[in-house]
């Protein structure tokens, strides 16, 4: 049974999350303060987070932010009653898998958590170690080696320079790389995206054979010679 970690504050949501997905066959821990799902967290394991932004205490954000640390790659969703620009770009910045605006469809939330948990076994089972100029890719553990160092990845990170590394040498149109790894273009995964495409560029750097380009109003190529 796939374990899932529910931080929300308010009783009414939380308690009917908490019967939705258990009653779809996940195990839910509901913690009612970012701070009491963060100590949750450093001692039991989890496949995925549903983070409520605003909360008691320590913030979904802060909250994420830690989460990344003990556990990298473990994937979250945010939800968030605020439809703000800043906010959602924040929350996809730190990572989150999907970001979902209140009041929302309980069936729609399950729907994007099995998306996400599908992606995640595909990139972790499909994938072990690959070679990326002088860079090996560890798949299951999240991490880049460079020589005897290691870049701990999240796994959106992962997914994202697989997929590139994949189509390497080719150019590739911004709103195709957000289909296949988001299964969306819009303005926000578009965002994020750049986001990541600047930290992924700065953990090749060590490497002149690997180089990430990007064409404006055209696609990004991940060259390795």
């Amino acid at each position: 049974m796939k374990q899932i970690l529910l931080a929300e504050d308010d009783s009414d949501l939380g308690s009917i999350l908490k019967q939705f997905l258990e009653i779809s066959g996940y195990g839910v821990s509901w913690m009612q303060d970012g701070e009491k799902a963060f100590e949750f967290l450093k001692s039991q394991m989890v496949t995925a987070c549903i983070i409520d932004v605003m909360m008691p205490k320590m913030d979904g954000f802060t909250l994420a932010e830690k989460i990344t640390k003990i556990h990298p790659g473990l994937p979250f969703i945010f939800l968030t009653a605020r439809n703000q620009k800043e906010d959602r770009l924040k929350g996809l910045g730190l990572g989150a898998d999907d970001y979902i605006v209140k009041p929302f469809e309980v069936n729609e939330l399950l729907l994007r958590l099995r998306n996400i948990l599908k992606r995640s076994e595909q990139t972790l089972s499909s994938n072990k170690q690959v070679a990326i100029g002088e860079y090996q890719l560890d798949c299951n553990r999240l991490q880049l080696h460079y020589n005897s160092r290691f870049v701990q990845l999240t796994e959106m990170e992962t997914r994202i320079i697989l997929h590139l590394n994949e189509n390497r040498n080719q150019m590739l149109k911004r709103k195709d790389i957000l289909q296949a790894i988001w299964k969306t273009d819009d303005y926000f995964t578009g965002r994020s995206f750049d986001v990541f495409l600047s930290r992924i560029r700065k953990y090749f750097q060590e490497d002149k054979t690997v180089s990430i380009v990007s064409v404006r109003n055209v696609g990004v190529e991940f060259r390795v010679v």
